[in-house]
């Protein structure tokens, strides 16, 4: 029987597949029968694998390959389609950003926030995007098939609130503001998307964005936990697996007749 959720046999690829979420959708996809490529800018042995994949090592292997290094990604798509072949799926979900918890230094007001820092963010979050988009996604409209969903944030369609972030100068006596560069570095992604959807669905290329909200960690102060939950209607962050359904969703063919959307899922962030 036709399951129109089903990622059985396809090709996945996943950036920056070793991080929180990104283990996450690697995870997922493999279990669901897919085949996960994990793109990932640092090496990671067969022992480390089946530490972190125990069960799964048929099905996810790691491809050395920076997002900003387009003769990495190059090398890494064309060993891939020699080893699996084409790739149907690509997960752009490699990025960086300033945690509330980070130096006040990147996370300086704006008229002093050092450039090295808006360069090192907008070149991995959205220029990474491009480059991994530019190098997989061409191979996918050659095949004439494809999906390609971008990992995004509620901050690239609403500006950070200050406010969430002002205990710290309150605590440390040192301004402190979540910086520009990842609210900018997403937004830009919202648009990008739109542009490659519109680009690619002549070659039956789809892409879509997922803009998350925040997910539950033991790395981020109480302070901040205890302001941003009161700003999310359901009262609480997403458990670290709640975003892999929709991965799957846009990985098959169930969202078969959708591109160019942002599917939000923020516990109703942004519905406020």
């Amino acid at each position: 029987m036709y399951d129109p959720f089903s990622v059985e046999g396809r090709i996945a690829v996943v950036t920056g597949g070793l991080g929180q979420l990104g283990t996450q959708f690697s995870r997922s996809l493999a279990q669901a029968g897919a085949k996960v490529a994990i793109f990932s800018r640092r090496p990671f042995s067969d022992a480390q694998m089946a530490e972190k994949f125990p069960g799964l090592t048929d099905n996810i292997r790691v491809y050395e390959a920076s997002v900003t290094d387009k003769a990495a990604l190059e090398a890494a798509t064309e060993q891939l389609i020699a080893d699996w072949g084409v790739p149907q799926i690509l997960v752009n979900n490699a990025g960086i950003d300033s945690k509330p918890d980070g130096s006040a230094e990147q996370n300086a007001p704006f008229e002093v926030y050092p450039r090295k820092y808006w360069d090192d963010i907008i070149e991995t979050n959205l220029t990474g995007v491009m480059l991994t988009s530019q190098v997989v996604g061409s191979r996918m409209a050659e095949a004439k098939s494809g999906s390609i969903i971008n990992v995004g944030s509620i901050y690239g369609m609403v500006s950070p609130n200050q406010a969430l972030y002002a205990y710290r100068e309150q605590r440390d006596g040192v301004p402190f503001v979540k910086a520009i560069s990842y609210a900018a570095s997403k937004a830009g992604l919202l648009n990008m998307t739109r542009y490659l959807a519109t680009y690619w669905a002549p070659k039956k290329v789809r892409v879509n964005l997922i803009s998350f909200g925040g997910v539950k960690t033991a790395s981020f102060d109480k302070e901040f936990i205890d302001a941003f939950l009161e700003r999310v209607p359901m009262g609480r962050q997403a458990e670290i697996d709640e975003y892999n359904g929709v991965i799957r969703f846009l990985a098959s063919d169930a969202s078969s007749y959708m591109t160019g959307s942002n599917v939000v899922v923020d516990g109703g962030f942004t519905a406020w």
